[in-house]
């Protein structure tokens, strides 16, 4: 990923010194496992464990010539552990060293993942309950619908929130593996006693079967996962973008000291974050096709995945960890405008109580067709002419002579659609 999206602690899981230091602490821990079971030497365990060392500059000068990083890898670190180097990667195979590495370069890479996974929901329950009473008009299609308040919204969110980290967590349940079973995963040069001592060691539970690599359905969950929680960002983010628009102006993303909108236009208050936000959420669920296709491999396995992995994983991390500390920053600092949104609320002279009013007229013994073209055709008056909805009802007659102008202002009350929020944003106590 481009140093643009890519916050430092993130950033350092998936660089090559990282990795390759997963790797020597694999190989460490598999020369020991191996030397107290018998199968090496103690003396070489201890050396590989005491001297080993590697450099990265060395391995990619080896790589040009030997074209497999794993080789590469492991020449360089022999050079420093001298006479016992021949025990290292004893019976090992490269995905071995590879694949239980990246199991815990990925659950590095969740623990942050769920800490601002975490730190969000708290943000959107606090602001739930912030703006539980601003009363703003719900959209179905674009178009207005019945009343609402700004708090649901960040309920609805947290609840989401809440969900995701629940797969996120499910996840690094099913990548919490490493495989230590030798080529196509027989344990014919290295017994199963080894992967155990060597998972146990590396905080991993052994695979109950591998081929030459752990099977990618763990890995296609992880990104899953992950790409799921990007579509929940991308929603809020939308969400602000809309309610941003010039002519609904109810909400703005953070605009800070200094920023500039446009470079043509001076007005101009974009909402640049949000847009971010929603475009790198693309190439999530991108990389999760791809996780989805790396699955089906050649037989006990070819390495299609791996070039494929190379991109995605670090990619897929890094663009989540910006996603959320982003949407951590526009929901924790968004601007309201509850006046704004009590003008959008009574356009049209209240045409957003229609089924109210709808309901009281079949209540009243009308069936429920001619109610509805009554009701239809005050409503669509109102919205053609920008008139009132509630004048257009006190002229029609067959509406008068069952409600009567006060019985239609009271049906006019946004409290009456609003009295059941408070136990939707209660159940946020809960999670």
């Amino acid at each position: 990923m481009i140093q643009r999206y890519t916050l430092k602690q993130m950033g350092k899981i998936w660089e090559d010194e990282n990795k390759y230091d997963k790797w020597l602490q694999i190989e460490k821990a598999v020369a020991l496992s191996q030397a107290r079971l018998g199968i090496i030497p103690e003396k070489a365990a201890e050396d590989i464990n005491s001297k080993a060392s590697f450099d990265i500059n060395e391995i990619l000068k080896i790589e040009e010539e030997t074209n497999h990083d794993v080789i590469a890898f492991l020449t360089n670190v022999g050079s420093y552990i001298g006479e016992s180097s021949k025990y290292l990667h004893y019976g090992l195979t490269s995905s071995d060293i590879g694949d239980t590495a990246l199991s815990l370069q990925i659950i590095d890479a969740i623990n942050i993942i769920e800490f601002k996974v975490n730190k969000l929901t708290g943000i959107l329950k606090e602001q739930a309950v912030n703006y539980k009473d601003v009363v703003m008009v719900g959209r179905t299609h674009g178009i207005h619908a019945e009343p609402t308040t700004f708090g649901l919204k960040f309920a609805v969110w947290a609840f989401e929130m809440k969900r995701n980290l629940q797969r996120i967590l499910n996840a690094k349940e099913s990548i919490s593996f490493g495989k230590i079973s030798g080529a196509v995963g027989t344990y014919a040069n290295t017994p199963p006693e080894v992967e155990k001592l060597v998972c146990e060691k590396l905080g991993l539970k052994s695979s109950p079967a591998s081929t030459q690599i752990l099977q990618r359905d763990r890995h296609a969950e992880v990104i899953s996962a992950l790409a799921i929680c990007g579509g929940t960002l991308e929603k809020i983010a939308l969400e602000v973008r809309n309610l941003q628009r010039t002519d609904v102006k109810e909400v703005e993303e953070p605009f800070t000291k200094g920023q500039k909108g446009s470079s043509a236009m001076p007005h101009k208050k974009n909402p640049i974050i949000c847009e971010r936000i929603c475009g790198l959420a693309r190439v999530l669920r991108g990389n999760a096709v791809v996780a989805f296709e790396d699955m089906a491999l050649w037989h006990e396995r070819d390495i299609s995945h791996s070039s494929a992995e190379r991109v995605i994983f670090p990619d897929s991390f890094i663009i989540l960890d910006y996603l959320l500390e982003k949407t951590i920053f526009v929901a924790g600092n968004i601007k309201v405008m509850p006046k704004n949104m009590e003008r959008n609320l009574m356009k049209y002279g209240g045409i957003i109580f229609s089924q109210r009013v709808l309901l009281e007229l079949i209540s009243k013994g009308i069936l429920r067709e001619e109610a509805y073209a009554l009701v239809q055709n005050a409503a669509l008056k109102a919205w053609e002419e920008e008139g009132s909805f509630k004048e257009n009802l006190l002229k029609e007659e067959k509406i008068t002579k069952l409600i009567s102008e006060s019985e239609i202002e009271n049906l006019f009350d946004v409290n009456y659609h609003l009295k059941y929020v408070d136990t939707i944003i209660n159940r946020l106590q809960k999670i």
